[in-house]
């Protein structure tokens, strides 16, 4: 059931939505020249790599010093993609990862492999389920880029700190499933993003 409402939404998302994209399509050429997507390397389920499409709102190459975005001080970040960030407008791509089936519209975020590296066996159990495009941890960490902007080593606080938060997190949706849930963490996001 889960599956086919993934289906329909992002089917319908990419359909109704096709006239957002093209502005913020525009948006990002105008504001910085370059490709318009961005495609990086995560884990999805059972540990395989798929390439998460996303709007870009850095400039070129940016990825190549950091894999970590630390907030409004960040200056690989363009002007556009503030705003395309902050809104997670650079995140609505996705919905192309859901209706192919690498991602589901809700479950963990997935991780680049250099993190996933890092867990341990207890926190693999992430990878046996499908990543999402939202879930608790999305929701409770919505400025986790704010809160690494605040520390000394951005890289450590989120290795020592945030993540192991986040996939605590992750286990609520992982361990109940429901249609019911699905919906809620969906209602939840959108009344987030909203405030």
């Amino acid at each position: 059931m889960i599956r086919l409402c993934d289906i329909l939404f992002s089917f319908f998302g990419l359909l109704f939505l096709s006239p957002l994209f093209l502005i913020v399509a525009l948006w990002i050429v105008i504001d910085n020249p370059g490709p318009v997507f961005y495609r990086q390397q995560r884990v999805g389920k059972d540990g395989k790599d798929f390439g998460l499409l996303k709007f870009r709102s850095m400039r070129v190459g940016a990825d190549k010093m950091s894999l970590i975005t630390i907030g409004d001080r960040d200056p690989r970040v363009t002007r556009a993609g503030y705003y395309i960030r902050k809104y997670k407008l650079d995140e609505l791509p996705q919905l192309w990862n859901v209706l192919v089936g690498d991602m589901s519209l809700v479950g963990p975020r997935p991780e680049v492999r250099r993190y996933v590296d890092l867990y341990t066996d207890e926190q693999r159990q992430v990878l046996s389920v499908r990543p999402g495009i939202t879930d608790h941890a999305s929701i409770e960490y919505i400025d986790e880029n704010r809160l690494l902007a605040q520390s000394a080593d951005p890289d450590k606080t989120y290795i020592e700190q945030i993540m192991p938060a986040k996939i605590a997190l992750n286990m609520k949706w992982i361990n109940h499933q429901t249609i019911g849930e699905y919906f809620t963490i969906i209602f939840l996001t959108l009344t987030k993003i909203i405030r």
